[in-house]
């Protein structure tokens, strides 16, 4: 398979694009472990427009990680394009166009999955996009608004016909947001209109590497995509099954990673702790890793884990959970 001029080979599985999951040390990390393709969290084109520092940021990628994609959602045409040209400014392997967060602060706004319900806006917007940068551009998108309204099928030849070079499709409409069951179906159909000529990438409730071969299988899919699956293990990617005490060491160098990532001058100008900075990045997959469920009453150390603000106090709840699952 290939995006553009990126050759990912056969079957190729990629880390989906996640707000507050998808920072940098996670990427590297999804990365060594076999993604073939890493997104950048999400980036608001206003905000990047505004020059947001914080937005900013998450620009950054590392030459480790590639190929990789810095994925941005707004709903206005002129924001969107000079966006993506600072976007291009990054150096990314694709510009991806998020057009499925279901989100409220996102959707209800019209952005994201918001824009299912503009569909000529969509349009231009991609459009307009892919004229104005030479990078390949990619868009992520749901099967519709509601069960009302499947437009996938018809909605995929028109974006193609925009000049994107692949397709991502969840497999919910923006009403069912994150609950019920993902519907491959109409991936399905997608991949097999025989006037689609782009990858398609599908994505949604992909567990394992066993479920992405499955749906491989069936689907027909140039590729697979695994989102909230993989919090807190990134060795969801390997094909060889980690011990425990790997799987702990991981999750202990995904907080170093994290640490002096955090460890910039701009941090140090703010007075900001770059351990704090990197314990807050991390925590969340600490907290959702399924590693430590076999711990029992493992809620008081979930809480341990999420008020530790020392890097050292995090590690020795790390060692005293690795003890305690032995």
């Amino acid at each position: 398979m290939k995006i553009g001029n990126i050759e990912l080979g056969e079957r190729p599985i990629f880390l989906a694009p996640m707000e507050d999951v998808t920072d940098i040390g996670f990427r590297m990390l999804c990365k060594r472990f076999g993604a073939s393709m890493v997104y950048t969290e999400f980036v608001s084109a206003e905000a990047l427009v505004r020059d947001v520092k914080s937005t900013v940021r998450k620009l950054t990628i590392a030459d480790e990680e590639r190929p990789v994609g810095i994925q941005i959602y707004g709903r206005d045409v002129e924001a969107m394009v000079e966006a993506a040209k600072i976007v291009e400014q990054a150096g990314p392997d694709v510009i991806d166009l998020n057009f499925g967060c279901p989100v409220k602060k996102v959707a209800g706004k019209g952005a994201g999955a918001g824009m299912l319900q503009n569909i000529p806006k969509m349009l231009e917007i991609t459009e307009k996009v892919v004229q104005a940068v030479k990078l390949p551009v990619t868009v992520k998108t749901r099967l519709g608004w509601n069960h009302e309204q499947l437009i996938i099928t018809s909605l995929a030849e028109q974006l193609q016909d925009c000049g994107i070079q692949a397709l991502t499709i969840h497999g919910r409409t923006r009403s069912q947001m994150y609950t019920g069951e993902a519907d491959w179906t109409l991936i399905g159909e997608v991949k097999r209109n025989p006037n689609i000529h782009i990858p398609i990438i599908g994505n949604g409730d992909i567990k394992s590497l066993d479920d992405a071969d499955r749906h491989f299988a069936e689907y027909g899919v140039d590729a697979v995509m695994i989102g909230r699956a993989t919090f807190g293990q990134p060795w969801l990617f390997s094909r060889r099954e980690l011990t425990l005490d790997e799987k702990i060491d991981v999750l202990e160098e995904q907080l170093r990673i994290n640490i002096e990532r955090c460890d910039t001058e701009e941090m140090r100008s703010k007075g900001k702790s770059a351990e704090l900075c990197g314990i807050l990045h991390t925590r969340r997959h600490l907290a959702a890793s399924p590693v430590f469920k076999g711990i029992p009453n493992f809620r008081e150390t979930r809480i341990k884990m999420l008020r530790a603000e020392k890097k050292d106090d995090l590690l020795a709840i790390l060692e005293q959970c690795r003890e305690l699952l032995r």
